[in-house]
């Protein structure tokens, strides 16, 4: 049962009744591209397994040596001489999806050639390649360090040609009216409002100050890389004002500074809230304020840069890999980490603790304070008396990673342990079902499941057992489809990772 309320939503279980209204905790990211480029093949290098044959003896001295640069240019991939139909009979008779080797064809010039397999057909493509550049097919596109990264980025758009084009064609028929409900506003709309009202004060400053030496000059043209003051057009008699939805209502103009970009680790686009797939040069970022987007989705977002917004651009809706990384000391996000240990300082007795919410407001003034000061953020009683904003905060920062605790891979083998009827059946095939995780998901889980089994400790005093605590964090820790609503399964699974935590981490 969920009953709405104005700040959001509050599920009702049992042995509790409602509560604050919570934080809206719905999914900002699409999964479905990221989904799709899991499936994509690997690149398989097709080893030389024969001796490369000596160069006829007309071949110049010239050729003699470009055959021999090619041999340590490419190593084992590449096979001499060789026609495109023996190459597309070795890697059809031998080679599956993926497969590749560099080749010289016989009517080569300056060049040479990848055969690569996908789809069951054989493509070719001339390849180049040159010192300190790299890899590449045509003077136009991307340059790779290796054969084996442009492979593994070919495939991967190959693929997505193939089996995502509905997807993208909705992103490439999107229009600037997306930008008010793209991910960038929703998980920076209250920090755009706060600098909103700085630039605001400032700008009136200025713009007061000019006036008054100079006098304004209505159609003069604005420079397009400055901060533009402007000025709120007046309603007519006949037309009644409209309300502004944008967190910075027409405060200033500043064009965004976006570059080709190639992102490590998982990123997805702030405007469309889809995967940012392909191996290398996967979108575009604005240099000053760092703003994400495809290439295509940058030409829509509207040209208020607001370079302040990158030193509290903070973590929430970032990639727990990446989250790690940045912080390598600790394999638990700081958030996490503080969150849990004030609820667990003060909230272990709380009636409904995970339950009931925080209100909105406070948990997105918590939210904002994590992203702008860290781990130096006062989370304590005087700061946030109410201990419920505190576990509201940690759920949200759960439910808006990109990627879930229990991820899309893994999930399935999740499921078939928890239908498993034999409990000593179904712990060995959980345990196993965790070590298919990525490490920084793996520790993760484990720090929330222990957490959540001590809470279920006091159930006789806050009312929250192993199974109302999976009925609150499914819809949170795991891939569940979006359009899913019946979750009795993962919740059932979950209660059992909860409960059997220690046995399964052993």
């Amino acid at each position: 049962m969920a009953r709405k309320a104005a700040a959001g939503v509050v599920a009702t279980l049992p042995g509790g009744g409602g509560g604050e209204p919570s934080s809206p905790v719905q999914k900002v990211w699409k999964p479905e591209l990221y989904k799709i480029q899991l499936e994509a093949p690997a690149p398989c290098p097709m080893r030389c397994q024969r001796t490369l044959p000596l160069p006829p003896t007309k071949c110049t001295a010239e050729e003699v040596e470009l055959d021999n640069q090619a041999a340590r240019l490419y190593g084992s991939e590449y096979h001499g001489l060789m026609g495109h139909l023996e190459a597309e009979h070795l890697l059809g008779l031998t080679g599956g999806e993926g497969s590749y080797l560099v080749r010289r064809s016989p009517m080569s010039d300056g060049f040479y050639t990848l055969s690569l397999r996908f789809n069951k057909r054989t493509k070719h493509y001339k390849l180049f390649h040159k010192p300190g550049v790299g890899h590449y097919l045509r003077e136009q596109d991307k340059r790779f360090d290796s054969v084996y990264d442009m492979v593994a980025d070919g495939l991967i758009n190959f693929h997505m040609q193939l089996h995502a084009s509905p997807i993208i064609q909705q992103i490439n028929q999107q229009t600037k009216n997306c930008y008010q409900q793209s991910p960038y506003m929703t998980l920076n709309g209250r920090k755009l409002r706060a600098l909103s009202n700085e630039l605001g004060k400032t700008n009136a400053a200025a713009a007061a100050a000019g006036a008054a030496a100079t006098g304004a000059a209505k159609d003069e043209a604005a420079p397009k890389d400055v901060d533009v003051p402007l000025t709120p057009a007046q309603p007519s008699a006949s037309q009644p004002p409209t309300v502004a939805v944008d967190p910075m209502p027409l405060i200033y103009e500043k064009l965004h500074h976006f570059k080709v970009h190639t992102f490590k680790g998982l990123n997805w686009c702030e405007f469309c809230a889809n995967f940012l797939w392909g191996f290398t040069a996967q979108g575009v970022k604005c240099e000053a304020c760092g703003f994400v987007a495809h290439t295509k989705c940058s030409e829509l977002v509207p040209p208020k840069c607001v370079p302040d917004l990158k030193r509290i651009r903070g973590v929430f809706g970032t990639d727990l890999a990446t989250m790690v990384q940045l912080d390598p000391r600790h394999q638990i996000p700081f958030v996490v980490r503080r969150c849990v240990e004030e609820v667990e300082a003060r909230g272990m007795l709380q009636e409904g603790i995970y339950r009931v919410s925080g209100f909105a407001d406070e948990i997105e003034a918590l939210k904002l304070a994590l992203d702008r000061e860290g781990e130096k953020t006062d989370m304590s009683e005087a700061a946030y008396g109410n201990v419920n904003v505190i576990a509201g905060t940690l759920k949200l920062y759960l439910r808006l990673l990109p990627v879930p605790l229990i991820t899309f891979q893994a999930y399935p083998s999740f499921m078939t342990a928890g239908r498993n009827s034999k409990q000593a059946e179904q712990l060995m095939l959980m345990s196993e079902a965790v070590r298919r995780l990525p490490p920084a998901h793996y520790s993760c889980l484990q720090y929330m499941l222990e957490h959540l089994k001590r809470v279920a400790s006091h159930y006789a005093v806050n009312k929250m057992n192993e199974h109302n605590l999976a009925t609150v964090f499914a819809p949170t820790l795991i891939a569940t489809p979006q359009h899913m609503t019946n979750l009795t399964e993962e919740i059932f699974m979950l209660s059992s990772l909860i409960t059997h935590c220690k046995t399964i981490f052993a």
